[in-house]
Formats: structure tokens, sequence, C-alpha cells
């Protein structure tokens, strides 16, 4: 069709101007479209595919716009404020305010934090916000991605037609943002990014805060402001315990395969399911948190979460992002702290993901040498470029801030220590020193530490890191990573070891139940046995248990004591309290069958009072990370026979602990106490509630004036086979 011959001022909207907005390739729309004055007259181009006829309504008067070129149309209409009404060839029209009618809705403050690197709250900026902009209602798009040509919104409200709702570029700072009306929550989106290759993509909201059900992959519209919470006691009390001499014991969950719905599908619970079945259940259980798998958006079920793609966006599958604060809430009424797994080590290839974001490596390195592990085909974040170590740390702030989470366990900190992990020589690149230590990645993490406690110093973050990084949960300022918890996966590894062999043979290693005190209060600790210990053909805990069916219970009986009395923290994964045959399986639930088997019950029965007996007991917990809270009793590998005595702050009745980790009998044993008086029997693994034979020591005893094991005074005691005896000091004897 030839160009219609109008005023000359708009001769702005050249032949070239024309062809790139008709084909979606203008590098500045909003130059062009929308309201803009030329000479005496105020101008609106717009851009409408498939209409037959637009018409501009400024109060009362109608002017219908000229086609100029393609579904390019262009006319003077008198005004500063209208409305965009499209006809169409099948008797349908729209009215809609237009998107490029609208100033820019983030300040240049805000800009330029994002494109310094700095905005330590880029979910206030970035993503897609439901509001109100210059008094219409709709939702503001905006994201970074500085070396696009041009980035586009699409969804479901404009056909996913990328050349509909070009974004506007905000100067050098890589931000694009776009106001589109009437668009609403609940509404999928992607953006649609020519790369400085010119090369197209469509890719998911680093920031979004909802995504589809996958394997479908758009983000969604989500408005998460307004929450109404409830939980400002437990907020509070958690303020005043914010110290490490708190009992910490912690259900390690994954949502999807905790409990299923058979009456529907098989389908796992939903938040508000798992707010009332989950929360209850860890409550009578006596933890004091949940841990979850990742719930950040991730696309593949088998990666367990440990993949993600949506790192603001709840995941889907349990439910919209208030049903996620739903279950947080009713936790924190329950006197449970929620804490989340979170993965800011690596991320997956997936094409609607961060990889190659904007046409280049943006967030990940370029050199697969510096950004891909091997060991799980994913990429590396290049924490050495200000912004990307930028949006991590605004990532933890926002669930800690958005969810009140009490916590960020941080997934897999070995692998962003060190840049040879996991590779071999010739695979990896040195520091600027030559080196194998990861210098950004240290620095991240020192930052996101800094950040977090900054924002609210009652909440924990703990490290899952496996090698010796010294001062890991030591502060920033004095040279520390700054967590304030650091899983002790060599305390793990030795301990399930030992328990692993035959008793006739733990005489020979007793080293390994011990030897992990050596470095016991070098960090704050917490002892996991976490979803890594029963999986991938590893077996399940009772699995792992030499002997007879009987055994198996009795030594499972006496490891947990073991651990629940030693110095540290604890972490238990779902299932383990209750002593499952299998391991675990991430496509299916529990096997809450077997928990009902008499044997099975009782070692969910022993976990609800270890956990009763560690929370009620401050010589438990107090000084789980201070070296004075712990001695050395009887220790005699010739017998397996293990003693210790735990200290609390002054005034707290000491705890005596003696275990037997032998299938004999050991009557007429001879343990020193630091104190006269009598010892009550506060908990026995051997139990007839727990499974075990029952015998004992008849409810504890008095001390006698004998010298033993280093102690002025020393008691008799009978140790059950396979067994652990807590014994507690009795005030007012």
């Amino acid at each position: 069709m030839p160009r219609p011959k109008l005023d000359r001022s708009l001769d702005i909207v050249t032949p070239d101007t024309l062809a790139a907005l008709n084909s979606g390739t203008h590098p500045s729309p909003f130059d062009v479209l929308g309201p803009h004055k030329i000479g005496n007259k105020r101008w609106i181009t717009t851009f409408q595919p498939a209409a037959v006829e637009v018409i501009a309504t400024v109060g009362k008067k109608q002017t219908i716009l000229p086609r100029l070129e393609g579904d390019v149309f262009s006319g003077p209409v008198a005004g500063k404020t209208y409305t965009l009404t499209m006809r169409y060839a099948n008797g349908t029209e729209q009215t809609t305010h237009d998107p490029f009618a609208f100033d820019p809705v983030l300040s240049d403050f805000d800009r330029y934090l994002i494109g310094e690197g700095t905005h330590k709250e880029l979910w206030r900026v970035l993503g897609a916000h439901v509001t109100k902009h210059q008094k219409v209602d709709g939702v503001h798009f905006a994201v970074w991605a500085p070396n696009a040509r041009r980035v586009s919104v699409v969804g479901d409200f404009n056909q996913w037609d990328g050349r509909r709702h070009p974004m506007r570029p905000a100067g050098q700072t890589g931000v694009w943002e776009v106001f589109l009306p009437q668009v609403t929550d609940g509404a999928l989106y992607k953006y649609e990014i020519i790369g400085a290759d010119g090369s197209m993509a469509l890719k998911a909201d680093p920031v979004g805060f909802g995504s589809q059900h996958p394997p479908e992959k758009a983000s969604v519209v989500r408005d998460i402001a307004g929450y109404g919470w409830k939980d400002k006691a437990w907020m509070k009390a958690r303020a005043a315990r914010a110290d490490r001499a708190s009992p910490i014991s912690i259900y390690e969950v994954h949502l999807g395969s905790w409990r299923r719905r058979y009456d529907d599908g098989g389908r796992p619970l939903s938040y508000q399911e798992l707010a009332r079945d989950l929360v209850n259940y860890v409550k009578f259980m006596g933890f004091t948190h949940i841990e979850l798998l990742p719930v950040s958006e991730f696309p593949f079920d088998g990666s367990w979460g440990y993949q993600p793609v949506g790192l603001f966006a709840p995941t889907i599958r349990f439910g919209p992002p208030h049903e996620f604060r739903d279950f947080v809430e009713a936790a924190h009424a329950a006197e449970v702290g929620v804490l989340l797994d979170w993965v800011p080590g690596h991320f997956p290839t997936d094409d609607h993901g961060l990889a190659k974001f904007d046409g280049t490596a943006l967030y990940e390195h370029a050199d697969p040498h510096e950004g891909f592990h091997q060991d799980w085909n994913t990429l590396i974040p290049n924490y050495g470029r200000r912004e990307v170590k930028n949006y991590f740390v605004s990532n933890a702030l926002y669930w800690i801030e958005e969810y009140h989470l009490d916590g960020l366990r941080v997934d897999a900190v070995a692998s962003m220590l060190y840049r040879d992990y996991s590779r071999k020589d010739g695979e990896w690149v040195p520091n600027k020193d030559g080196g194998r230590e990861n210098y950004e990645a240290i620095e991240f993490l020192q930052e996101m530490n800094i950040a977090v406690y900054g924002a609210d110093p009652s909440v924990m973050t703990v490290a899952e890191e496996s090698t010796s990084f010294p001062a890991v949960s030591q502060p920033v300022h004095s040279g520390g990573l700054g967590f304030g918890y650091k899983w002790n996966m060599g305390w793990m590894n030795d301990t399930l070891r030992y328990m692993e062999k035959d008793p006739i043979y733990r005489q020979h290693d007793h080293h390994l139940m011990t030897f992990p005190m050596d470095w016991a209060f070098t960090e704050n600790f917490i002892l996991p046995i976490s979803h890594d210990e029963v999986v991938h053909g590893k077996g399940s805990m009772i699995e792992k248990m030499p002997g007879t069916e009987w055994e198996k219970y009795a030594n499972l009986r006496a490891y947990y004591a073991f651990m629940w009395t030693q110095p540290g923290k604890k972490l238990l994964f779902m299932g383990c309290e209750f002593a499952q045959p299998e391991e675990w399986d991430h496509n299916a639930e529990l096997n809450w069958g077997a928990a009902e088997q008499p044997a099975n019950k009782g070692i969910q029965q022993l976990v609800r009072d270890l956990n009763a007996l560690y929370r009620e007991t401050p010589a438990l917990y107090v000084k789980d990370c201070v070296s004075d809270g712990f001695a050395w009793l009887s220790n005699d590998p010739s017998q397996s026979t293990i003693g210790f005595v735990r200290h609390g702050a002054k005034g707290d009745a000491p705890v005596v602990v003696m275990c037997n980790f032998t299938p004999v009998e050991r009557p007429g044993f001879r343990v020193g106490v630091p104190k006269q008086g009598f010892w009550e029997e506060a908990l026995n693994t051997d139990a007839a509630i727990y499974g075990g034979g029952n015998r004992g020591n008849l409810g504890g005893g008095h001390t006698e004036d004998i010298a033993a094991d280093g102690q002025a005074h020393s008691m008799v005691l009978t140790l059950p086979p396979l067994s652990v005896v807590v014994l507690r000091l009795r005030r007012n004897q």
C-alpha cells in the first residue's frame, strides 16, 4: 500500500523507520511510537498488527489514525490523554491505553544502581509488578540485558508477538522497561531478546515472581504485595534468641515426596496442606526448624530443585507465592522456623534461563574452564561481575524479606570456593596469584552474609562445605566467610563409617567416633544426616546398620542418641526419623506404612524424645559451639565404649553420656562424673518403648566417692548392648 500524503512534519517516520517497526527491529521504538509533538501538533503513532482500523479517543472526540505502511498507523490528535480502539476483520474490537504514552516507571537513581550492580533490592525494581502508573492499572516490566539490541515483552496478552511491546532502554544502564496497561496478575510472559549477534531468544524473567507448571516455561505475573503477615510474635522471639546458645534441631524435607495424595492422582501436597500436615508433624516430633530442599522454580523434577531457573519464584508445583507464605506463617504460628536450601553456585543451561541471556555470557563465564560444572552440566555464575554478584545477594535478601524465612542453607559451597573443584590439571584457570581459591566467589559469599545479617541478625546462614577451608563460620571482619553455621561433613562421614562396621571390628576404628572432636569447635557446626546419605545407592539409614534385625535397630538408636548428645546443632532428613527401610525416592512419598511397624515406631519415638531432651536440657545445646562445654570421660576402644560430659552455663545441670557400641551388655561399669549426687537416667536407647530389651539402671543412681576417669566421684552403671545411656544430675538431692 502506498504511504498516504500527510503533513510533512510526520517525515520523522521514514521508510527505514516503518520497515524497522513492522519487522520489530527498531532500536528505540519509544522515539517514534506513542505521542510526539511535531511542529504545533501532537502526533500519535502506533503499531497494531491485524487491525483494520485504529481510533484514538480523547474525551468524546474520536480520530481515525491513517495507516502508513504495514501495521503502522499515525495521525494528529489533540490532547495528552487518550485511548486506542482497534477494530479487526472478524468484527471484534479492543480498547486500551497506549503503552508508549507512559513515562518511565523507574527513577534515574534506581536505573543507575541497577546498572552499577549496587541495588540490593532488585526485586522491587526489576521483574513484573502489578501497579498503577499515571492513574492507570497495569504491569510494569523491567529487565537487565545490557548487550541486547532489542527486548520485548511477549505473552498471552499480545499473541507472543515481540513487535507489539518492545521495551524502552534506559541509557547505558542495561535496563529495559515498559508499562503495559490492562495486563493483570496471572498473565503469562517472557522476554523476547535480540542479542548482540542478532540471534533471538525467549527468556523467562530472571526476577520473575511466578512460573508456569513445568515443563511449560513462561513466567507468570504474580502480585506479591499486600500479604498481611501475622507472625510478629515469632519474629520478635526469634530476634531475642538470635545466638548460638539456642537449641537447633532441623527436619530436612523434600516437599514433593514427603506425602502424596493418592486419592488425587498421586500429587504432592500443596503449600496449604503442608501448612497443616507437615507443620503439625514437625511440631509433634519436636524439631525446631524445617529445612526445605530448594523451592526456587526449577524445570526438572530429578534435580530436586538444585538446578533452579526462577530464583525469585517459589515453585508452582505446590501453589502460588501467597500460599507459600501461608506455609511459612503456619510454621511460625507453631513456633517452628523455616530454612531454605539456596543454590547460588550454578544454574542450568536451559534455553529459557540465564544462559547467554542477552546473547552473551552475561551471568556466566564465557570460558568453560571457569564457567562450566562438569559434574552437573551447569553454568557457574561470574561472581567477578558486580551486577551478577548483586543479583544473587539481592535474591538472598528477597527470601528473608518477602517470605520471612529464618535462614538460608547455601548449597555446594566447596564448589564455589575452589577454581579446580572436580577438575583435572589443565581444565581450570588459576586466580591472579596462581592459586586455586576463587577470590570472586569468596568475596560474594562474604558480601552475601554481611547483607543478610545486616538486614536481620536474627536469621541464620549455613554453609554446606565439605573441605577444610578455614573460618567458614567466622565473621568477615576477622577474615571469615561470615556464615552462621557450617555442616560438619567430616563428622558425618567418620561416624557413619564406624557405624557401618561389624561391632567386632569397631575397636580398631574407635578414632572415627572420637577424632571429630579434635576440630569440633573450629567452626559453628551442624551435624547433618541429610538427603545425600540416603540416595544414589547409599541405602537407607537402617540399611547401613550391621547385624540382625534387632541389632540394626539398636545400632541406629544408639547412633541417633550419640548424635543428639554430641556438640553441634542437629539435622535429619525426612524418613530417617522412623528408619524408612528403603532409600529415598523423590518420585514417591515416604513409606509411612513402615512407620507403623513396632521397631520403626520405636525409632520415631526415640527421635521425638531426643528432641525433647535436647530442647529442655541446656547442657546439651548452650555450649554446642564452645569447647568448655564438652569433656571426655570413659573412653575404651577395646570395649567400644565412649563416655563424655556436656556442660551448660553456670547453674545448668551437667549431662553424662555413656555409649556401648558392641552387642555385649556391660554390667558393673564404673564411670567418673563431674559432680556428687543422684544422676537420673534421662534417656536409655534400650528402653522397651523404643524397641529395646529394657535393660538399664532403674532410673539412675547415686555417686560414690571413688575417683574414676579423672573425676573425684563415680558411679556404677549397666550399659545395655548397642545402647546410649544419658544421665542428668538431679538438683536438690
